[in-house]
């Protein structure tokens, strides 16, 4: 969330929802306007939370700096200030503001707003078209910018929530630049609050637990959370302060942002599954908790975790697969939410269980042998023969029957004739491959035996 200082007359209102770029707020009064609007700023040094950015030695800083504003992607959550940063760019390099919403703007707003650019061109003047939540411009759309972006008929700065690896096309990414704006801190959103505070020239009525959590309930998000003391500075001014329990009384606390159809899914799972495989039971526990708050399906859940069990745990704790299928099991018959403490349990289980990848990994090399060998026949000796003609042919000729050998290993060679012994499986020193490391180790002293003699 970006906001100004309370001094001088307030900035143009947010264009979030499309509507034309000027000065809606000159007609509205100042006290009927929402406290985010009013404490926008009026400066790109007034925005919080960005200084990678906009400081002194960021990327959009300099670039104003060289008076060479490229095209830009911000990508961010909500309320992080991405509106207000178009305008302060436009007005820093000065060019003409514009602005379109992709959700309420189709192919006739966009020639429109090219073709006024391509007039203030002829004039001289630059346009900065601001588009918000670009990302749900369909292909065709999208590439409807590239002629106008290219030719620098528009310096284009578009706002998106969504990864634009995956939400906008190629060539449009490779058109502009991707400025990552990161989630509000507890030291910008206490700013915010500083500043608000300022503007109506009373304090929040909370104490100082209740202010942290207002902090948390805005979840980095800067307009959610002056929204919120907005509410706070309606009640009445003799109000005593709240604590923590009345705070949540008060104010609903929205849902983390989650979509399962979307970037935060994968995050989230990416986090658990890594957290896991770093042996961090407490990291693991917490990105399961929030996939759970977030909505997620828990058997999508224990399908991820039964992965992990065969893929990063493996033969070291050869009980985790079927431990795995038993917490799954477990949430089936219990369902939510008593099923989901198996699921836990399994998530402390894989996390302090010994690691290894060797199952995974070999299996991805014989996949491979395999598709390059083609269709190579087994050796003889290891073929049944069923009928007379495959026993004179040499079928299980030779064959020597493992359980009647010392160790019940009598280390022939089960490869193809044509194809030298591959090694697939190498298991790791670590919990229950380390004694298979060892027994798999004497085999091999075996199979040399065997070979010299």
């Amino acid at each position: 969330m970006a906001v100004r200082r309370p001094q001088g007359n307030p900035a143009p209102a947010s264009d979030l929802f499309g509507a034309p770029a000027e000065d809606a707020s000159a007609a509205t009064p100042d006290a009927a306007r929402p406290l985010a609007d009013r404490l926008r700023p009026q400066t790109l040094a007034e925005v919080v939370g960005q200084d990678h950015l906009l400081g002194p030695e960021g990327a959009i800083a300099r670039m104003l700096e060289r008076g060479s504003l490229a095209s830009l992607i911000l990508w961010g959550p909500p309320g992080v200030g991405k509106t207000t940063i178009a305008r302060l760019l436009a007005e820093a390099a000065g060019l003409r503001f514009a602005a379109l919403s992709a959700v309420f703007s189709g192919v006739a707003d966009l020639k429109r707003a090219f073709d006024e650019a391509r007039a203030r061109k002829s004039n001289g003047q630059g346009t900065l078209l601001f588009v918000d939540e670009i990302h749900r411009f369909n292909r065709a759309q999208q590439d409807g910018f590239l002629p106008v972006v290219e030719d620098g008929t528009v310096t284009l700065v578009g706002a998106t929530t969504e990864n634009p690896s995956f939400a906008l096309n190629g060539a449009l990414l490779s058109r502009c630049q991707v400025m990552v704006l990161k989630r509000l801190d507890d030291a910008a959103l206490e700013l915010l609050l500083d500043r608000a505070e300022a503007l109506t020239g009373r304090p929040l009525p909370l104490d100082a637990a209740a202010r942290a959590t207002l902090r948390a309930m805005g979840d980095g998000d800067g307009r959610y959370l002056l929204n919120m003391a907005e509410q706070l500075f309606a009640l009445p001014e003799r109000t005593k302060p709240l604590d923590t329990a009345a705070l949540s009384n008060l104010l609903a606390k929205r849902a983390a942002l989650y979509d399962k159809d979307r970037e935060e899914h994968y995050n989230l799972i990416s986090a658990l599954h890594k957290s896991m495989r770093g042996s961090d039971p407490d990291a693991a526990l917490y990105w399961y908790a929030r996939m759970l708050t977030g909505g997620e399906d828990p058997r999508y859940i224990a399908r991820r975790l039964t992965r992990f069990a065969a893929e990063d745990v493996g033969m070291a704790d050869p009980r985790a697969l079927p431990l795995a299928i038993a917490a799954w099991e477990t949430y089936e018959r219990l369902g939510s939410p008593e099923g989901e403490l198996a699921l836990a349990q399994l998530v402390v289980h894989l996390a302090t269980a010994p690691k290894s990848n060797a199952v995974y990994a070999a299996f991805g090399a014989a996949m491979r042998a395999a598709k390059e060998t083609g269709s190579l026949m087994p050796p003889k000796h290891i073929l049944n023969a069923p009928t007379k003609l495959m026993k004179e042919i040499g079928y299980g000729s030779g064959y020597e029957y493992d359980h009647d050998a010392d160790e019940a290993f009598s280390g022939q060679d089960y490869f193809p004739d044509e194809m030298r012994r591959q090694s697939f499986y190498r298991p790791s020193d670590r919990g229950a491959e380390a004694a298979i490391a060892e027994r798999m180790a004497r085999w091999d002293e075996i199979r040399r035996r065997r070979k010299r003699g």
